[in-house]
């Protein structure tokens, strides 16, 4: 019968894919190098003198180079995730370093690897392996696939089995994250990026990048009404997409930057599918040259930023652009903007800033080949023509809302003959003409040249799904009211002082209403209760959204009677009329760089953000989970607001949260209407959660038929896990009470789960007392939430009983009840008796088998089994057999047990690429354990280094079995048998 496995049917559907005339294949143990080396030195030097006239006319010089290249991977041994060397060598791969090797000791740029040819993959020596093993003094790792070029690893790939559902390419890149970079990190000093799949999703990231941020691989499907694919179809698609020789050079040379986090620590960011398509299709569309604009829509908090930051350094390096000029313009009055730090974050080359017209305008005139930042209203103070070359690129951000005063047509008056982009993280209304006539083009579909929706980004985990919770209904305000003040309050541009006096009389309700004091100290009392109990419990941060300045003040007021005064602070512009006391809340560049900062670190005892409008757009803070909106918002800027909660913060945050104290949302399709109704979904009631709770509860409870949930201690544990006992069900368990979990977290502590909270508690025993204690199967095999350990810690440790038993259950006693000669044992010993005696042998599959017969036992005399005879003859018949059991245990000697365990661990290893004799491996296993080990041989250091030095001459030395996992699981065993 075929069988399928990680190895035939997803690394080989990897490996056979990307092999080709140009790409060899060739098996990780016929490479042209020793295990401990990390290059394949001979090609190395080829390309060196391939690429390098100095180097070709005397081949000497590559030793000198690869000298460099060994200096970088030795630096990186002891650094785990090695980011700072993995920087380093990537300047030497994309030509940025340079040795004295010319005439006379000149400096010449080293070229290691051929880009003036991408479309041509013989241009450089592309490998694939399989099997590569790579040795740290005695430590050996074998990773599923390699990608070389020029000899260099750019490229690793882990696979996981396709038939095990809880096995996932979360278990590969956690292989990868967490052992592989660890504990051998010179390999990854080269590494471009890595992969993971199971044959069903395939997931990228980079050196030291947490496994939760991996991101997927899509095409874009050009048929709409096309089924989803499924399974090996979304590999290919992915291979294809990815580990092409050009897709690999492109994510070396261009959409891969290196930054500071917040905690000074440097890291590594890649691009994600969507960034690396929409720069290839404005790339594409500037060379070809006919259409001169473009419409780029991607929801909120998918990386926008970083889009135009690998957009420049593409455009950049187009020789047929001859040097172009780069504009990226904000749509801000100052540039103090979340793209101007990323682009600074990024150590963007020929990067200027500039807010001065006339700055701007001596920049252009003179031709500067540069990545200028300004903003949009410098194009509004031009007059005329600032600039006619045809090799300017604009990037226009949030391209909808810089139509105010007709920007799109002043840039185009100003720079008749560039390309202009608008880039938007909202969708646009058809309602905004100018938005499509200066942006957007005919010849794209629905008017964008590049789309990714709200779903795609949740689909993706690019950004996590948003709910709303209404709160204190007594003091929402008229959804109509807030409608009608809305249009009002929002018109204020271009109004005369007496339509501004008008305006302010008409608004004077509403306002009264939202500020009245009563109300915001209700509001800010209600708003520390909820962050108290919900949000700072699981290390979250939250933003309240006041009125205008002064509601503010008030709140921050309001707040420090509540709590500590440093637990919240305000941020809001400045205005020459504020009073001298608001001073302290409008921070300068620098300020507010510090107080984001704190925000933004779990350790600080800032958790509240106090705004009006500054801080609800650009603010991009991964810890904020909860939004307090006490201020009408609309459209653009409500769907701007709500998604500053939205962002991924592994590993608990699963949503973000608005608590709606206006009753904005209640009726979304008003406050959110936008042309593309699906926006409308964007946000979903927290209610919607709590009527999802019963059913999935229901659906974990299910795998436990006849299982009675009143019994405690080893006895409802038993049959618990009898109900798990095949692979397959405990998998779909474990899927089951994550859905529980995440909802249960979302919700904790509403009142309502006080119904759910006993069967909760026991499903959370049952799920950590089979999770897999090496945390494989990652997609459903967790760690808990912070409100679940909070839960457990309240219950009762289950212990298995190892004292004095009621009774002596023995054949004897057995047989007297079954003929019976005694009748005075009660049914309910028995069954505690055997179930007792399973609970000792967990991992016997015999045991396992005699657990689950109780369970069905207990099932078919549910309703009648104290008064059955069946019921206690069948129950005879199992303490029978489980006493039988037990004997037949006892005969065999523990080392047969662990020749046993040791079988069963290497017949799980045996493959295509492994071809060992497990009997020949446990034989010799057995006989070198039994010549070194002595009574109590585990307990003391001597005897422990003398069976480890035996087992691993064994495993390393004569089969050649390198696999540090598989040695440490074999010693275990010895350790248990022997």
């Amino acid at each position: 019968m075929a069988l399928f496995n990680e190895a035939n049917s997803v690394r080989d559907f990897i490996r056979d894919l990307v092999k080709s005339i140009d790409f060899q294949f060739i098996p990780g143990n016929e490479l042209p190098r020793r295990p401990d080396e990390v290059l394949l030195e001979g090609a190395v030097k080829a390309a060196l003198v391939r690429l390098n006239p100095e180097i070709q006319s005397d081949p000497r010089k590559a030793d000198e180079v690869i000298h460099a290249l060994r200096a970088i991977l030795i630096s990186a041994r002891t650094t785990p995730h090695p980011v700072v060397a993995n920087e380093e060598f990537m300047a030497w791969l994309t030509g940025q370093k340079s040795m004295p090797l010319g005439p006379n000791g000149e400096h010449t740029t080293i070229r290691l690897i051929d880009f003036d040819h991408p479309e041509d993959d013989s241009s450089n020596q592309w490998v694939i392996s399989t099997e590569v093993t790579f040795q740290v003094g005695r430590l050996g790792k074998r990773f599923d696939l390699v990608l070389w070029c020029n000899g260099f690893p750019l490229v690793l790939g882990e696979a996981k089995t396709p038939i095990r559902a809880a096995y996932s390419w979360i278990d590969g890149a956690a292989q990868v994250h967490d052992d592989y970079e660890a504990s051998a990190p010179q390999f990854f000093v080269p590494n471009v990026f890595s992969f993971a799949t199971e044959g069903k999703d395939f997931r990228y990231g980079t050196v030291g990048m947490p496994v939760e941020l991996w991101g997927p691989w899509r095409e874009d499907e050009t048929d709409t009404e096309a089924p989803a694919k499924v399974g090996l179809e979304v590999v290919m698609d992915a291979v294809n997409g990815v580990l092409k020789p050009a897709a690999v050079l492109d994510f070396l040379r261009f959409f891969s930057v290196y930054a500071t986090d917040s905690k000074h620590r440097k890291i590594k960011v890649i691009a994600r599918f969507q960034q690396f398509q929409a720069t290839n299709l404005i790339v594409q569309r500037v060379l070809h040259g006919k259409i001169k604009q473009g419409l780029i829509w991607h929801f909120q908090g998918s990386g926008k930023s970083l889009l135009m930051v690998f957009t420049a350094l593409k455009l950049r390096a187009m020789t047929e652009l001859t040097n172009p000029t780069i504009l990226i313009v904000v749509d801000r009055i100052d540039l103090d903007t979340q793209i101007t730090g990323t682009f600074n974050a990024s150590d963007v080359p020929g990067l200027v800033s500039t807010d001065s017209r006339k700055e701007l305008q001596a920049l252009l005139s003179q031709g500067a080949r540069k990545i200028i930042i300004t903003t949009i209203h410098k194009f509004g103070e031009a007059d005329g023509v600032l600039d006619d070359r045809h090799n300017i690129i604009a990037m226009v951000d949030e391209a909808h809302r810089s139509q105010e005063g007709d920007y799109g047509q002043k840039m185009r008056e100003a720079l008749p003959n560039a390309f202009l982009f608008g880039l938007t993280g909202t969708p646009i209304n058809k309602r905004d003409r100018n938005t499509f006539m200066w942006f957007g083009s005919t010849e794209d579909e629905g008017g964008y040249l590049s789309r990714y929706t709200f779903q795609d980004s949740i689909r993706d985990g690019a950004t996590l799904p948003l709910h709303f919770e209404p709160r204190l209904s007594e003091i929402h305000l008229d959804q109509e009211k807030i409608d009608a003040a809305f249009e009002e309050l929002a018109a204020d541009r271009n109004l005369t002082e007496g339509e501004k006096i008008t305006l302010s009389k008409k608004a004077a309700s509403i306002e009264v209403l939202i500020k009245a004091p009563d109300r915001i100290q209700h509001v800010a009392s209600d708003v520390v209760d909820h962050f108290t109990t919900k949000v700072e419990p699981e290390g979250f941060k939250a933003q309240l959204v006041a009125y205008d300045k002064a509601s503010c003040v008030a709140y921050k007021e309001a707040l420090d009677t509540l709590l500590p005064p440093e637990a919240s602070t305000i941020v809001m512009s400045k205005s020459r009329t504020d009073p001298a006391a608001w001073a302290k809340w409008t921070p300068d560049a620098e300020e507010l760089e510090r107080v984001v900062a704190r925000f933004n670190d779990p350790g600080d005892p800032l958790k509240i953000i106090i705004v009006t409008a500054k801080l609800l757009t650009g603010f991009d803070a991964p810890i904020l989970q909860t939004q307090y909106l006490d201020k009408p918002l609309k459209e653009h800027t409500l769907l701007q607001a709500i998604t500053r909660t939205n962002r991924v913060y592994p590993p608990h945050k699963t949503h973000g949260l608005i608590v709606d104290y206006l009753g904005i949302f209640d009726d979304v399709a008003k406050s959110l209407a936008f042309d593309e109704s699906a926006v409308q979904q964007v946000i979903s009631n927290i209610e919607e959660l709590k009527s999802q709770l019963a059913p999935a509860m229901a659906s974990a409870i299910a795998f436990f038929p006849g299982v009675d949930r009143s019994v405690g201690g080893y006895e409802g544990l038993i049959q618990a896990q009898a109900a798990l006992a095949d692979d397959t069900v405990k998998d779909a368990f474990g899927a089951a009470y994550s859905v529980v979990s995440q909802l249960w977290e979302a919700l904790s502590p509403d009142p309502m789960l006080k119904t759910y909270r006993d069967d909760y508690k026991w499903l959370t025993d049952v799920y950590e007392s089979v999770r897999p204690a090496d945390i494989t199967g990652r997609l459903v095999w967790h760690a808990l939430g912070a409100k679940t350990i909070e839960l457990i810690n309240e219950n009762i440790q289950v212990e298995i009983p190892q004292g004095d038993e009621t009774i002596v259950l023995d054949a004897q006693t057995i047989e007297d009840l079954m003929t019976g000669k005694r009748n005075d044992v009660p049914v309910e010993e028995v069954e505690k008796q055997i179930t007792a005696r399973i609970a000792r042998h967990l991992n016997n599959p015999v045991f396992v088998e005699l657990g689950q017969r109780l369970n069905a036992l207990r099932e078919k005399y549910a309703d009648i089994q104290q008064s059955s005879l069946d019921f206690l003859r069948e129950l005879l018949e199992l303490a029978k057999d489980t006493v039988a059991a037990e004997k037949a245990e006892e005969l065999i000697p523990r080392e047969e047990k662990g020749k046993a365990a040791l079988t069963e661990l290497f017949e799980a290893l045996k493959g295509d690429e492994t071809p060992i004799i497990v009997s020949n491996v446990v034989d010799r296993i057995d006989e070198v354990v039994r010549g070194v080990r002595f009574d109590g041989w585990q307990a003391t250091i001597a005897g422990d280094q003398e069976v480890r030095k035996a087992l691993r001459q064994t495993l390393y030395v004569q089969f050649k079995i390198r696999d540090n996992d598989v040695y440490e699981k074999a010693l275990g065993y010895v350790r248990e048998y022997y």
